[in-house]
Parts: C-alpha cells; structure tokens; sequence
C-alpha cells in the first residue's frame, strides 16, 4: 500500500500544479505565481503525513485531520478535471482567434465551486435505498439487502454506519447478503461488529471478502465477521432455510480465484435449487451464468464515486453499476454503502440494494 501512497501523492501534486496553472493563467491580475508554486507541495506533504499517521493513530484530531486531507484531494481531483476541459475548450477557440479568458475563468471557479457542494453533500449524506426487481423462475419470493464497501473505522464513524443499517432494518429484508469490504482500520472495530451483528434477518447474514479484508489483515477480517454474525463463503456454498443456495469465492484479485475455480464452486450446486453467487470483484459473469446462477452480486466499482473516475474503471471492468441480465442470469453490481479514502460522492449517489426476487 505505500508504493500506491506515494503514487497518489505524486498524481495530486501533478493535479494541483495543473489547476494552479489554469488559475495563473485565468486571472493573472491576481498573481497567482507563488500560491501556484508553492501550495502544491506544501499541501501534498501534508496529505502523504496525514495518509501515514490516521492509519495508526485514532481520536478526535485524527478524524479530523483524515477528512480534511482526503477531502482536499478529492476536491482537487474536482477541480483538475474541470480546468482540463476549460483548458482543451479555450485551445479549441483559440483557433478561431476567440480570447475567452475573461469569461472562462470565472465559469471555471462556478463549476468548481458546484461541484464541491455537490461531491461534499453526497459525502455526508446517508445512503439511499435502492429497490431492484427480478424474477427468478422456480426461486421463492425473497426480499434481500446487499451491503457493500461500507469501508468503516476512522472513515465512517458508528454513528453514520447505524443510521444505515436502520434504513436497511425499515425494510424489513429475508436476507442479508454482505459484499465485502467492510471494515477498514480505526478504533471500535467491536462495536461496529455488534452493530451488524443486531441485523435479524430470517434467512440469515452470508458474506464474502473483498481486497481491502485481505490488505487489513485476513484474520482480523475473519474475526470481525464472525462477530458480525456473518457466514463466510470463501469458495464454498451455504443453503438458506428457504432452500436456495448462496456461493460466494474469495476476492477474484487478491486472492488469485480463476474462472475454472467459479465454475468448480458452482457445479457443486443443487441444481435443482436457486443459486446465488456472491463476488466482490465484477468478474466471470458469463462463467457463473453458464454454471447454473441464477442471481449474481458484486461491488467493488464505487461507480467511479466521483465522476468522471468512473470512465477509468471501465477500463478495468466490463460492467461498472447497474443491473444486467447475463444470459438469463441477473446481475447486480453496487456503487456501495459509503466510500473509500476520499469522503466524497459526486453523481454516483452511495446506495443500499433491496433486490425483491419475484414480489
């Protein structure tokens, strides 16, 4: 993880010279020469100390500390986008002979400062419900809550993670599905546990990791769904009381799982019961549909959590967020509870999933 620290370091120095660049150019009346010089550097050392001492260190000024350096970078990668369409948009006139500094700066600051307001309320605000209706032939009617990529600890306090799950409660679920990443580092991992654990559904809590239980400690990981109250499936299959079947692997990257080892995991199916296949990483759909799933859940993408990233995951992934229908199989993929590191969320809303199977 340090080797990827000191990249994003480098990415958000690069991006801030770039809007300081855009501002020095747009108002030079102003004189923007030295803040455009020196607060680049100044503010990236102080996200690198702040990215080091929050994941040892907890408390009050940590907390703070953790928001305001990662909300300065997101805010920065805000504010880097929109200077680089600024900035292609003024080259374009340019040959057309137009000079649109004197309106084009100032539209710029307008769209940042949008922006900002936007990406922080979506930050803050607690996740919506999402209702998704499927019909599975010969499944029972169920109601099932997915609950991914809450990423707890210092990033999301106990209070924000409860006010959560009794939104999900309100609805009153058969199931809940659990698709990993779910806590990161920070004080009261107990009682985040317990929290989830109080989460009485009639089917039971089934689970899988995703990356980030493996890069916090894979026992750790395990005991804290354990306290949770969450059956694991790493590669393995439970049944419901209902008789359906939930498989879930372990992550598809971290821990090297191969579409032959999702399609093994799938044969060992009743294939006379419904099957769900749980999948942190959207990958191997087209195995798991050709295997006998019927339903298939993933998170993982964020949906980009702040737009327009979610164009550079598409590089990664084939589906990115949404429903899809895999040859017959439904697919879900989740743009997850809350967030990672940056606590913001711009046109990619955080969500809780309430897939109603045949209501």
């Amino acid at each position: 993880m340090s080797a990827f620290f000191i990249v994003a370091s480098l990415v958000l120095w690069l991006m801030q010279v770039t809007v300081g660049t855009w501002l020095f150019w747009a108002f030079p009346q102003i004189g923007w020469k030295w803040p455009a010089a020196v607060l680049p550097v100044v503010m990236t050392l102080f996200f690198r100390f702040a990215m080091e001492y929050t994941r040892a260190h907890w408390g009050t000024w940590e907390s703070a500390l953790y928001y305001l350096a990662y909300t300065w970078a997101g805010l920065v990668f805000l504010a880097f986008c929109i200077c680089a369409v600024c900035a292609v948009v003024q080259w374009g006139l340019f040959f057309f002979h137009v000079q649109a500094r004197t309106w084009l700066g100032p539209v710029s600051v307008g769209l940042m400062l949008a922006a900002a307001v936007l990406a922080v309320y979506g930050g803050v605000s607690t996740p919506r419900i999402k209702h998704i209706s499927v019909t599975v032939p010969g499944a029972p009617k169920m109601k099932l809550a997915l609950l991914s990529d809450t990423h707890l600890g210092i990033g999301v306090s106990l209070k924000r993670f409860d006010k959560a799950l009794k939104r999900l409660e309100a609805e009153q679920p058969d199931a809940l599905l659990v698709l990993g990443d779910i806590f990161e580092y920070g004080p009261n991992r107990s009682a985040y546990a317990r929290r989830l654990a109080q989460v009485k559904t009639p089917l039971g809590s089934y689970g899988v990791f995703g990356n980030h239980e493996y890069y916090v400690g894979y026992e750790n990981s395990k005991n804290f769904f354990k306290e949770a109250g969450i059956t694991l499936l790493e590669n393995a299959s439970a049944q419901m009381p209902n008789g359906v079947t939930v498989a879930g692997v372990k992550d598809v990257r971290t821990a090297g799982v191969s579409a032959e080892d999702v399609q093994r995991l799938l044969a060992r199916a009743d294939a006379a019961q419904p099957l769900i296949y749980l999948s942190h990483t959207p990958l191997y759909a087209e195995e798991a549909a050709a295997s006998g799933a019927d339903l298939m859940f993933s998170g993982h993408t964020h949906n980009g959590q702040i737009f327009p990233f979610n164009y550079l995951v598409r590089l990664q992934f084939p589906r990115v967020y949404g429903l899809f229908d895999v040859e017959g199989m439904k697919f879900y993929i989740t743009s997850g509870t809350f967030y990672w590191g940056i606590p913001l969320r711009f046109l990619a809303p955080a969500e809780i999933p309430i897939v109603e199977v045949n209501a």
